[in-house]
């Protein structure tokens, strides 16, 4: 069946469009055009309204009391579900550093269910460690950092079944160059984060193939003007993404303008890494094995350190557009496109792309999230 969607603005990669009509068909988009093509079919009127892709997560660890580490089909269910509400039509379950064995079993799971996910489609793995340092460990247990295996990276795949899309690791670690080279000739992204690398360390492991920084600014070396380290790596390198946490605790917002005016808002992916306390009230939880405590915008250990996020993607592209750091546009693209192509899967997210699944949502001119489409239809009205 045909429809058309009337909005003010719809938001395309090669930039935004005006008032018009957006056509539907069988849950696929079809056509965009000024004036409405088929006068007898059925249009969705959004007046007032703008229209984009639906919201890519590629770094997120939980959502309504549930956990990816959890290991439970049924709880990662919940969360795609959830997710809806939050504008996000695709995301990437991401692991915490763990045993070998337990994230095998998390693998597998993810690879069985996948396809049955009722609400944000699973697109793939971000295994975030376990190949880190213990300088920047932020969240993860340290007890189970090492070095790079590619044996056991291919035994986390093979029980993924080929799902896993994004590795994290520490540059300084052993192999890393090897390992590198190996896994992303093999089309899985390398990202380089909880880390305290030093500038050349990173840039080695770019050179072999890492294209991406994990939670910019966070979980990594600063800048300093004798060492630039890994905050450095990621303003000065080229053709690299940087992961981007914008809900005003993790990363000043004058600290995100900086990183954003020197890489250019098309190499910046904004990401909840949130927990699984987002969409829940204040209290008490865990992520993976540690308790925090959820109060006031923030999920924090017990020494204090921010322990993942409790922020909504769709609060993202407000904020930043609030704060006055990206206009609409750059602001839709870094949660939709650039999050797609950072992690290799924008072949099935990020756009609106005629003959492409019918993934989007309606924003009001303020950033507001009004409604999320799925496969062309309405699943969350605000």
């Amino acid at each position: 069946m045909k429809t058309f969607i009337y909005a003010d603005k719809f938001f395309f990669t090669s930039g935004a469009k005006g008032a018009g009509y957006l056509e539907i068909t069988d849950g696929v988009f079809g056509e965009y055009s000024e004036s409405l093509p088929d006068k007898e079919a059925e249009v969705i009127d959004q007046t007032g309204k703008w229209i984009a892709p639906g919201l890519v997560d590629t770094h997120i660890h939980g959502f309504m009391n549930h956990d990816v580490m959890d290991n439970d089909a049924e709880g990662l269910k919940v969360m795609s579900e959830g997710l809806l509400s939050c504008g996000v039509t695709s995301f990437l379950p991401t692991t915490l550093t763990s045993t070998k064995d337990r994230l095998r079993d998390v693998a597998e799971t993810i690879g069985k269910m996948y396809h049955e996910a009722p609400g944000a489609k699973i697109q793939g793995i971000y295994f975030e460690g376990p190949f880190f340092t213990e300088e920047h460990k932020g969240a993860q247990n340290p007890s189970y950092f090492g070095d790079p295996d590619l044996d056991t990276f291919h035994e986390w795949q093979e029980a993924s079944g080929g799902l896993i899309k994004k590795i994290a690791l520490a540059p300084e670690r052993q192999g890393v160059k090897e390992f590198v080279k190996e896994v992303t000739d093999e089309g899985v992204v390398v990202a380089l984060g909880h880390s305290n690398a030093t500038l050349e360390e990173a840039q080695t492991a770019v050179e072999a193939g890492a294209s991406v920084f994990v939670h910019a600014y966070n979980g990594m070396r600063g800048l300093n003007h004798r060492e630039p380290g890994m905050v450095g790596a990621l303003m000065s390198l080229q053709h690299v993404f940087s992961e981007l946490i914008c809900d005003g605790h993790h990363v000043h917002p004058q600290a995100a303008e900086i990183l954003m005016d020197k890489v250019g808002h098309d190499h910046v992916a904004l990401i909840t890494d949130c927990m699984m306390a987002g969409g829940m009230p204040d209290g008490n939880y865990n992520l993976g094995e540690f308790p925090v405590v959820v109060k006031d915008g923030t999920a924090r250990l017990e020494t204090g350190n921010l322990a993942g996020s409790i922020l909504k993607l769709k609060e993202a592209i407000k904020n930043v557009v609030d704060w006055g750091i990206a206009t609409p546009e750059e602001a839709v693209m870094m949660a939709t496109y650039v999050p797609a192509v950072s992690c290799k899967i924008e072949d099935q997210c990020g756009m609106i792309v005629e003959g492409r699944a019918a993934d989007f949502i309606v924003l009001d001119p303020a950033m507001n999230l009004e409604a999320t489409y799925l496969d062309g239809v309405q699943r969350y009205q605000a």
